[in-house]
């Protein structure tokens, strides 16, 4: 009798311990969260891996024998080793790494400078520059970029003279000459590492910024006692500590810039720049999706390899595990006599690298023919005209233009509706990666969150496309109709791809809030959902404004995700410019992106003055 109630009692605990574990909400919360990240996330991701090596119809012809579905390494064979792999990989790849590159270290700089002064120094104006310097990530890197072509471009080029080469023929300068010196500034490789890190820089300065303030600075004080210098302190004390920030916006940075489309469209195209990403465009919209993603896998690659090696060297310095609670102290380091000067800096910084380039917009939005300055040639047409069959193919101004109205209501609904819903799924998965810290299930959660991130926003909308262009069925169980050409799409499309930023913005926020509260409430005998109701939502509403301003700003100036999505119906404002720049209609292009950026800054500064939202705070963690 002995081994059977040995075997009964060992049965019966573990029938006992599964019941546990399911009748947990916590369990099941992450359960589930588990089962739609792999839904969402993971298989489409091993979708296009499968494209990759299955025959398509259309190329039966190049794999003599071939049959349509089945396996092959033809796209593999003809992308790496083939007399096609200069052009349509190497070069490319070359011009993406030196693009990343480039990027990363001038806006790895300029955001850890940026950051210090305005959290560790004694500069004057700090709640004015403290805004000034997040517009940047409010602005799409492609409206700078058409900011920058209205400044810089050149007539043979750019088809009307910019800003600069109409002084320059006003000054009776030839054209060959104003080609010669304008060309290599308004276009290819250095404009779009300039623009680009103009934009960028916005993710150091929030993830440093979030560091050096829970540095406690005695630590720099103690080395000042000692006779270090300022610099020495900076080297030996401040660098080391915020080192893991910093080298996390190396992520960030070099991960968008290889993988970034609408600026490279901008300012690449016109002297045929190509990068990864045009080529991944490019094939995608040429039907060529199996070579398309095969690009898209070379990217992740890239992608994950650059994580690897960040996670290696933040692991070989957890000795400066050295950063205080919210009891540390922060005193401001004096800049003494260079103050002025670095004020003075900073002003023209932001006058040069902000108020210019709106300024730039709303002027060439007036002006009737591209490029000419004359004050005669200034109008309102392309905001309020009525239709004129000789000026932008007969269409009204934008407030007086459907597709306007449309795009508009599609851009609020999508960013409203991608807003709360990716918030309040950010914040979910922030509870369980902050409450499973050091756990195998916090661990799993916290990285099925971060693969949308290494997917190239072209290439994860277009796994989208063809993942939900027809039924999804399960055992002969229609799960999820097609989608294609609908706002659910567009939406779940924007809130998988944002989930990075939103769970990042949830664990920043779910760790402030203690484990001892939840704790005291379940000793006296609170459920999880009425702990959480009670506890953990009302402590945690700050950082949801943070968080859904996070999204909000991300998903209102999105383009490289959605360009592939778009149908008549479903049109954004993102796309709606790329439309009229294409079109030949910059000043409408530009008045579309004033419209959009204006939206993005009014929302943001009602969230910061009623909602005390801030980005930095959604960012750290």
């Amino acid at each position: 009798m002995k081994p059977k109630e040995q075997t009964y009692s060992k049965s019966r605990r573990l029938k006992n311990q599964m019941k546990e574990v399911l009748t947990n909400p916590y369990n099941v919360i992450v359960l589930v969260a588990v089962v739609l990240l792999t839904y969402l996330i993971v298989l489409p991701l091993v979708d296009m891996l499968s494209t990759t090596f299955h025959l398509a119809q259309r190329d039966l012809r190049a794999v003599p024998g071939g049959v349509a579905g089945e396996f092959t390494f033809y796209y593999w064979q003809r992308l790496l080793a083939s007399d096609l792999s200069k052009n349509l990989l190497l070069l490319p790849l070359w011009n993406s790494l030196k693009i990343g590159a480039g990027v990363s270290i001038c806006a790895i700089t300029l955001g850890s400078v940026l950051a210090w002064l305005m959290v560790r120094s004694d500069l004057p104006f700090k709640p004015f520059f403290s805004l000034a310097v997040i517009i940047p990530y409010m602005i799409p890197s492609w409206v700078k970029s058409q900011a920058w072509l209205s400044m810089f471009k050149t007539p043979r080029v750019g088809g009307a003279p910019g800003f600069v080469a109409s002084l320059m023929v006003s000054a009776g300068m030839p054209p060959d000459a104003i080609e010669k010196a304008l060309s290599p500034i308004a276009y290819g490789q250095l404009a779009i590492i300039i623009v680009l890190s103009l934009h960028y820089y916005a993710y150091t300065y929030l993830l440093v910024s979030a560091a050096l303030n829970s540095i406690n600075s005695e630590l720099e004080e103690m080395g000042e006692i000692q006779g270090a210098s300022k610099s020495l302190i900076l080297r030996k004390i401040t660098l080391p500590l915020v080192l893991p920030a910093m080298l996390s916006a190396v992520i960030l940075t070099f991960s968008k810039a290889i993988g970034t489309f609408g600026t490279i469209n901008y300012l690449g195209s016109p002297v045929s720049f190509r990068t990864l990403s045009s080529e991944l465009y490019s094939n995608n919209q040429s039907q060529n999706t199996q070579t398309a993603f095969a690009m898209a896998i070379l990217m992740i690659c890239i992608a994950s390899l650059s994580v690897f090696i960040n996670q290696k060297l933040i692991g070989s310095r957890k000795s400066y595990a050295t950063i205080g609670g919210k009891g540390g102290r922060s005193t401001p380091i004096g800049l003494g006599g260079w103050k002025p000067i670095i004020t003075l800096l900073l002003i023209l910084f932001f006058i040069v690298g902000i108020i210019m380039p709106v300024i730039i917009l709303i002027l060439e939005s007036c002006m009737l023919r591209d490029g000419t300055y004359a004050l005669s040639n200034f109008t309102l047409h392309y905001w309020i005209g009525d239709p004129n069959p000789d000026i932008m193919e007969g269409l009204p101004g934008i407030f007086k233009n459907r597709d306007f109205k449309r795009a508009l209501t599609n851009s609020l609904k999508l960013t409203f509706v991608n807003g709360v819903f990716g918030t309040i799924f950010g914040q979910m998965l922030g509870y369980i990666c902050a409450k499973g810290r050091g756990k195998f299930h916090g661990k799993l959660v916290e990285q099925l969150v971060f693969i949308p991130y290494l997917i190239p926003s072209v290439a994860f909308g277009g796994i989208y496309l063809s993942m939900f262009s027809k039924p999804q069925v399960l055992f002969g169980v229609q799960l999820v109709p097609a989608l294609y050409g609908t706002f659910a799409l567009l939406t779940l499309a924007s809130v998988v791809k944002h989930l990075p930023f939103a769970s990042r913005a949830g664990t920043s926020n779910m760790l402030q809030i203690s484990g001892e509260l939840e704790e005291a409430a379940a000793i006296e005998g609170a459920g999880f959902f009425k702990r959480f109701v009670k506890i953990v939502f009302p402590l945690s509403k700050g950082g949801f404004i943070s968080g859904f301003m996070l999204i909000f700003v991300s998903i209102m100036k999105e383009l490289d995700l959605i360009i592939l999505l778009m149908t008549p119906k479903t049109t954004t404002l993102p796309y709606l410019a790329f439309q009229y720049q294409n079109n030949n209609s910059p000043q409408a292009s530009d008045c579309v992106a004033i419209v959009m950026f204006s939206i993005v800054f009014l929302v943001y500064a009602l969230a910061n003055i009623f909602g005390d939202a801030d980005l930095a705070k959604s960012m750290a963690g």
